[in-house]
């Protein structure tokens, strides 16, 4: 197996460990990712999910020993699977990415599928696959310019150069910076804040900020008020009961 699961209440930690090519990816790997990740989304006591790369990287991308062996058109994936396993899945629920070392290629992929990157300083990445005519098929050329804007994007895609975790942050591809070694244990703090939180709510605007992207300017609002609706009659008055009782003033999060 090279992907196992650790769970800390309603924190799934899914962890990829394949030290000896990198994290690369191959078939069978991308499976267990992609098992993983469905039994996060399908678990009711699940809240948020961390993504981590273990030994010192996150994922240098797919096995390119297995694209070398000219097999690729006769991998079968099951319905809605990508070549690196969850990156075509829509969850209910938030992923948030702890990236150490190399997240390039296919790695670059998983990483703009997790809704949040926690980086560590030392964290490269980048389209590698550039230098071998390998294309991004995993979600990059569609999230990664709605992530860091067309022009960014194209500067990663067409020159396949590396981008360090401070250009990273700049750019709004990591949203944190962390000491190296310190991604895995921040990702998983910044998961138990999330988790802490009324979930219908949490989940309704999240889905509306992914869904808002398919409608008109005029449409999406509409979607966005019409589901907020519900949550409102099912979540909201007994929230704001909570805060008329004394909780969480004066913007403080740990009283909730």
């Amino acid at each position: 197996m090279t992907v196992s699961i650790e769970k800390d209440g309603p924190i799934w930690t899914v962890i990829l460990s394949r030290p000896e090519a990198r994290n690369a990816v191959n078939p069978e790997t991308a499976n267990e990712l992609a098992r993983a990740f469905r039994a996060f989304d399908d678990d009711d006591d699940a809240r948020v999910g961390v993504f981590y790369g273990d030994h010192g990287n996150f994922c240098a991308g797919y096995d390119l020993k297995v694209v070398g062996s000219g097999n690729t058109h006769r991998i079968e994936r099951p319905m809605g699977e990508g070549p690196m396993g969850p990156s075509r899945f829509f969850l209910d629920k938030p992923v948030i990415g702890a990236i150490a070392g190399y997240a390039v290629a296919g790695g670059l992929e998983l990483a703009l599928w997790c809704d949040m990157r926690v980086v560590e300083e030392d964290a490269i990445f980048g389209v590698y696959c550039r230098r071998w005519g390998v294309p991004l098929i995993d979600g990059g050329t569609v999230r990664l310019p709605r992530i860091v804007g067309q022009s960014r994007a194209l500067d990663m895609i067409l020159t396949g150069r590396p981008v360090d975790a401070t250009e990273a942050l700049g750019w709004g591809l990591a949203d944190r910076v962390v000491p190296k070694g310190k991604s895995r244990e921040e990702a998983e703090k910044l998961a138990r804040e999330i988790a802490k939180f009324p979930q219908l709510c949490m989940r309704t605007d999240r889905r509306s900020v992914y869904h808002g992207f398919d409608y008109s300017l005029e449409e999406a609002l509409i979607h966005e008020g019409r589901d907020g609706d519900k949550v409102l009659v099912a979540e909201s008055v007994a929230g704001a009961a909570r805060f008329a009782a004394g909780k969480g003033r004066g913007g403080k999060f740990d009283d909730i």
